[in-house]
């Protein structure tokens, strides 16, 4: 009984190691399937793209923050669907330290407001030549207008969202608040030119950089004119927030720094009351700006615009300048004899702009550029 009780369990031991033999077989088998399938895989595809599509599955819990300059890169495409409301509160943020924690260059944004096309464009292109680094484009045309600039025009997609704007009257405001919003997107632009497309530049780039930038004061017109084109369109409902004696009148083309820009796009205490209580025969394109800044920032204003019209002939519309009218003696007339204060200093160099020309009048001023008598 004892023998047959050994016999089994030696059979039992011997099936046993026979099984783990046959286990150990087929591990052998695979190991040496899988090392001639990784030896390929390397051989032809390299590491990098074995470990690549190993990893490429694992998603972090937490989305990794990139560096600075996801915050300080200019939108890549002037296109986006914010609404105004979006827009004008985007861009009313202000960093609170005022020492930049990286190289900053400053830039002139130039702003056009626009019917449609820019006839003048080719001089503008030769004002811009060479300074590509310091200066920004934003176009605001009727909203079906779709401009057509080469990709080697300083133009080119530079045309932001726009909607009607409607001359004195608050859509016309909402404008010009439109262009400075879009332009303060880009944190290195820090002077903000409102500009029209029959608007031109009197000086070359650096001349025109380096008045603004080393200006202590925003340019934009604010007087106080007593009659019925100035107090006579105030509107009592104002007050308390707009008391007569602080009403201003100026033109709409301005030059303001990035500070009075962010003051531009987020007042929401001014707007309302220009909007429900200046209505033609209030023009409030010659209003709201001048007269909001005047009480708000009133001491960081020269009080002057450096854009040049003529309004000897007339009417409710500066002249107008075609073919005929450009010769040097026009531009003496502009250029000389001008007197004015910048930085609380006497100066000869008051404007730096002027309009408005006619779409005639491009050929002739290249020829001016070309003389010499435009020195871009």
């Amino acid at each position: 009984m004892q023998s047959r009780v050994v016999a089994s369990e030696e059979g039992k031991t011997k099936g046993l190691s026979l099984g783990s033999m046959r286990l150990f077989v087929v591990f052998i088998a695979l190991c040496v399937v899988f090392s001639v399938i990784s030896i390929y895989t390397i051989k032809h595809f390299g590491i990098k793209s074995v470990v690549t599509t190993m990893s490429s599955t694992f998603q972090p819990c937490v989305e990794e923050h990139g560096g600075l300059e996801q915050w300080i890169k200019p939108p890549s495409t002037l296109i986006h669907n914010m609404s105004d409301s979006e827009l004008l509160w985007r861009a009313s943020l202000v960093p609170k330290i005022k020492n930049y924690p990286f190289r900053r260059v400053p830039k002139i944004a130039f702003m056009f407001l626009t019917k449609g096309p820019l006839p003048l464009a080719p001089l503008w292109e030769r004002f811009l030549k060479g300074h590509h680094n310091l200066y920004t484009i934003y176009i605001h045309p009727f909203p079906s207008y779709q401009a057509h600039f080469p990709p080697s025009s300083a133009f080119y997609k530079r045309q932001i969202p726009s909607q009607v704007a409607e001359w004195g009257r608050m859509s016309m405001c909402d404008a010009e608040r439109r262009l400075v919003a879009n332009a303060l997107l880009d944190i290195s632009n820090e002077w903000f030119i409102l500009l029209s497309e029959s608007c031109i530049p009197l000086y070359k780039f650096s001349t025109v950089y380096n008045y603004l930038l080393k200006s202590k004061f925003s340019f934009i017109g604010a007087f106080d004119d007593p009659g019925p084109y100035g107090r006579g369109r105030y509107n009592p409902n104002m007050a308390p927030l707009v008391d007569i004696t602080k009403w201003r009148k100026g033109s709409q083309w301005f030059e303001v720094n990035r500070k009075l820009a962010v003051n531009i796009v987020e007042d929401t205490a001014f707007y309302p009351k220009f909007e429900q209580y200046c209505r033609p025969a209030c023009y409030v394109d010659e209003h709201y700006f001048p007269t909001m800044l005047t009480i708000q920032a009133g001491s960081a204003l020269a009080n002057r615009s450096i854009t040049w019209v003529d309004w000897s002939r007339g009417g409710p519309h500066p002249a107008t300048f075609g073919k005929a009218d450009i010769t040097k003696e026009f531009f003496s007339r502009v250029l000389g004899d001008q007197k004015c204060i910048y930085n609380n200093r006497n100066s000869s160099v008051c404007v730096l702009f002027a309009r408005k020309f006619a779409p005639s009048a491009l050929e002739p001023l290249l020829d001016m550029v070309n003389s010499k008598v435009l020195d871009f």
